[in-house]
């Protein structure tokens, strides 16, 4: 480590503020994101704090830090940095996540932290030259991760436009019954649509085509979790069965294939956890409701959760379920104001699916399958540039690794 490295206390590094209340009733519509613990959650018309920000969980999710480019509001379950004493914001966002949070947690069954402890927590502190290129190395690979974002999410509402059109509107059947020809469409495809409407439990979908349940067109399966108490199932071994939960499909984007835990193949084996096969639809149906992704790889996963095997006479294929579980009614499979406890697996496999016939249902696949294939290679991507950043991360920011001014 060179020698104008200092060691010295967090707090004489930055200085960490609670954040605002901003209760949902006083919200008012804007573009000023509300940043909670985990993340930007909502966003408001009124500027709490001028960015570029830095701000981390205080109260609920702890550990996770963000840096915000623009003006913000950071709530009261969160710590914002309120002055970088002359630092830089983007270098300071970056060591925030080296510390150790759970040191300074209180323990309680709702996590927090004091933001004294972690200011008297030592850190290392390069001269400002070298925060920024520092900054500058694990900013580009961020960039480029945020970059893949984007197109991902471009790519994913191109599939999703061409799936609302067909199959929501039924746009083609509503332009043969007016006489008119479907919008970019060239012959053959159109001519798989009908003319025409019937009535159905689904209420009115294109002549000829069916309304089935969840398990008429798939397998339904649903996964267990062992015995907490009982340590020795689980693991945080990638060379043990991924065992996905809710969290990591909220971190996942449209293919799931990283877990932040395991189970072991004596687990898989004592308590018949279902293997999910690979380029299988996922959904959440406990808690949080109607999160979907599609495994990139065979998996495993918790009770919350359902796949679907589709069966191999089933006219679509995974794009397909995937687009429509994403649009999907849950408020439809019950009553209940809390709709999301309500649901059990029954409701699940009894879910109504509409079912293109299987010309309409190929010339889809055939569409957005390459579309899918996409968004799949740049996830992969994405995650070996977060997994060298994070190899690279404790490396600079102890001094182990030198950049180049």
């Amino acid at each position: 480590m060179a020698g104008d490295w200092a060691e010295v206390a967090l707090g004489d590094v930055i200085t960490l503020q609670r954040g605002f209340d901003l209760p949902s009733p006083n919200r008012k519509p804007g573009t000023v994101p509300i940043v909670s613990s985990s993340g930007i959650s909502d966003y408001h018309s009124e500027v709490g704090v001028k960015g570029p920000g830095v701000v981390t969980g205080r109260y609920g999710t702890i550990g996770q830090v963000f840096l915000i480019k623009e003006d913000y509001w950071p709530l009261n379950t969160t710590l914002w940095v309120k002055d970088f004493h002359g630092n830089d914001p983007h270098f300071a966002s970056y060591l925030l996540r080296t510390v150790d949070f759970q040191s300074c947690s209180d323990k309680s069954s709702v996590p927090g932290v004091n933001r004294n402890d972690l200011h008297r927590i030592p850190v290392l502190l390069p001269p400002l030259a070298e925060q920024k290129a520092i900054a500058a190395v694990l900013g580009a690979l961020d960039d480029k991760i945020e970059l893949n974002s984007r197109m991902n999410a471009t790519l994913e509402a191109m599939a999703r436009a061409l799936f609302q059109s067909w199959f929501v509107d039924f746009d083609p059947v509503r332009a043969k019954l007016d006489g008119r020809k479907p919008v970019g469409l060239d012959a053959a495809t159109a001519a798989l649509f009908p003319d025409s409407f019937q009535d159905t439990a689904l209420g009115s979908i294109p002549q000829g085509w069916k309304v089935q349940t969840a398990d008429e067109v798939s397998t339904v399966g649903i996964g267990k979790t062992p015995p907490r108490k009982e340590h020795q199932w689980f693991s945080e071994n990638p060379a043990d069965v991924p065992w996905m939960s809710i969290r990591d499909l909220g971190i996942a984007g449209v293919f799931i294939s990283h877990t932040s835990e395991f189970l072991t193949s004596e687990a898989v084996e004592k308590f018949r956890v279902k293997r999910i096969p690979d380029n299988t639809v996922v959904l959440s149906f406990k808690l949080t409701m109607g999160r979907v992704a599609i495994t990139d790889g065979e998996m495993l996963s918790n009770e919350a959760i359902a796949h679907f095997r589709l069966n191999p006479d089933t006219a679509f294929g995974p794009e397909y379920l995937y687009c429509y579980l994403k649009g999907f009614g849950y408020d439809q499979l019950g009553s209940t104001s809390s709709i999301a406890t309500a649901i059990n697996s029954d409701m699940v496999r009894g879910m109504r699916v509409l079912v293109p016939p299987k010309g309409v249902a190929e010339a889809f696949a055939q569409t957005v399958k390459p579309l899918f294939t996409q968004m799949k290679n740049i996830q992969k991507q994405s995650h070996t540039l977060a997994t060298l950043r994070d190899t690279l991360l404790p490396k600079l920011l102890s001094g182990e690794l030198k950049t180049t001014i």
